[in-house]
């Protein structure tokens, strides 16, 4: 069974750092183009961070860029964002994506949820 599972999210002071995890499972992860996307409470789900898989080129929505960070390890099939300086409306459930490059085939995780407060 194909599966995307969502790791790392919690609760952190503005400023503060997260890495959240996206570990892929039942499908041949390195044809596959990952996402990070993200929804707040009211809004519309955002792209946060994409990677390819063939040669690792990446792309940030602007209001991210400098601050996070995606990558990709294809042998343990798991995908990374590390948050740095984060601010409060960074809060969301952060979900991976994972859509194949050439089909129109795709897996959503359940989602984690990123909390930035003091």
């Amino acid at each position: 069974q194909a599966q995307v599972v969502e790791s790392g999210g919690g609760l952190v002071q503005p400023g503060g750092s997260l890495r959240l995890s996206c570990a892929a499972s039942g499908f041949a992860f390195s044809n596959y183009v990952m996402n990070w996307y993200r929804q707040a409470p009211g809004k519309e789900r955002e792209l946060v961070a994409g990677i390819t898989s063939a040669d690792g080129s990446t792309n940030y929505a602007d209001s991210v860029k400098g601050r996070f960070t995606i990558s990709r390890d294809n042998a343990k099939k798991t995908v990374y964002l590390q948050m740095n300086s984060l601010k409060p409306e960074d809060t969301a459930v952060y979900y991976c994506n994972a859509r194949h490059r050439l089909w129109s085939v795709e897996y959503w995780g359940q989602g984690t949820q990123v909390t930035v407060s003091s």
